[in-house]
C-alpha cells in the first residue's frame, strides 16, 4: 500500500468517531500533492447536505487528533469539505446513499448505441447498476463497463422548487 493510501486509511479510522458525533458520514479521504503543497482532504456529507459549520466543527475536532498522532511526515494543509452536489460515486456506501436519486453513468464502450445514461438508481450490487429513466424503462449496466458514475444534479430542478 502506498504512503498516501496508508495516510488516507489512518485518517478514515481516526476521524470516524468525530464524524459519528457530528452526525455526518465520511464520503472520501485523499492525500495528494498539488504543485509543491500536500493536502489531506476529508469529504463529508449528511442527509440534506453539510454546512460550512459542519466542516468547521469536524476540522476543529480533528486537528488535535492529527497533532497527537503525528502520522503524516510532510507539511500539509488539512481541509474538510462537502464532496459537491454532482460528486463521483466511488464506494459502495456512496451507491447506498444514492439509491433513489438521479445518477449519470458514463461507460467505456457503447451499450445500446450510447455511452452516457441518466436515471434514478434503483438497484446495485458488486456486478451491476440498475437505473430507471424518465419513461420508467430500466437499464442494467455491468460495473466493469462503467468509467464514471456520479450524482446528476440539476440546478433547474432546485429553481422550480422555489
Amino acid at each position: 500500500m502506498s504512503d498516501a493510501k496508508n495516510i488516507e486509511k489512518m485518517t478514515s479510522e481516526l476521524i470516524a468517531p468525530i464524524l459519528e458525533d457530528a452526525g455526518v458520514r465520511l464520503v472520501d479521504t485523499e492525500y495528494v500533492k498539488e504543485d509543491d503543497t500536500y493536502y489531506l482532504r476529508v469529504y463529508i456529507d449528511k442527509e440534506g447536505g453539510v454546512s460550512i459549520d459542519d466542516c468547521v466543527d469536524v476540522s476543529r475536532a480533528f486537528n488535535p487528533v492529527l497533532d497527537c498522532n503525528n502520522y503524516i511526515p510532510d507539511a500539509y494543509v488539512f481541509e474538510v469539505s462537502s464532496p459537491g452536489a454532482d460528486r463521483v460515486l466511488k464506494k459502495d456506501g456512496d451507491l447506498e446513499f444514492a439509491l433513489g436519486r438521479k445518477v449519470l453513468i458514463k461507460t467505456y464502450k457503447k451499450i445500446d448505441n450510447k455511452k452516457e445514461f441518466e436515471g434514478e438508481l434503483i438497484k446495485w450490487d458488486d456486478k451491476i447498476i440498475v437505473i430507471k429513466d424518465s419513461h420508467e424503462s430500466t437499464t442494467e449496466i455491468s460495473r466493469s463497463d462503467i468509467s464514471l458514475i456520479r450524482l446528476a444534479y440539476n440546478f433547474e430542478d432546485d429553481l422550480m422548487k422555489d
